[in-house]
């Protein structure tokens, strides 16, 4: 199996499975998030390439290379730009550090009762 063809099914793995999430999120963020990632990769990976800190085996890529490169390097940019925003949005929806929609903080176990504030 190629590395493409790998990058390719988790990708589309983790898209439908981060969907009902993704649909709810703002698009713009999310790709400004994932174009500075595969900026990013292009340049360190190009430049780790180049001192020589992993090799592709020619066999296992397209060939196909932006600046250094290989293309199937930039799924890693991509998953994360939309596996970190997901896991974020529904790991982050605690009742304790969530804040209520009137602006006050949620009740919890600490919680004063109304009125006790001073």
């Amino acid at each position: 199996m190629t590395n493409i063809v790998l990058n390719v099914l988790v990708l589309v793995v983790l898209a439908a499975v981060s969907w009902p999430v993704l649909r709810r999120l703002r698009a713009w963020p999310l790709v400004w998030a994932t174009l500075h990632l595969c900026v990013l990769t292009a340049v360190f990976d190009t430049i780790m390439i180049d001192v020589g800190l992993y090799v592709f085996d020619p066999a296992k890529i397209l060939g196909v290379h932006v600046w250094g490169a290989p293309l199937e390097d930039f799924a890693y940019a991509i998953a994360a730009a939309v596996l970190v925003p997901v896991l974020w949005t529904v790991l982050g929806r605690s009742p304790r550090t969530s804040s209520r929609p009137d602006g006050h903080p949620a009740a919890g176990p600490d919680a004063a009762p109304p009125g006790a504030e001073g």
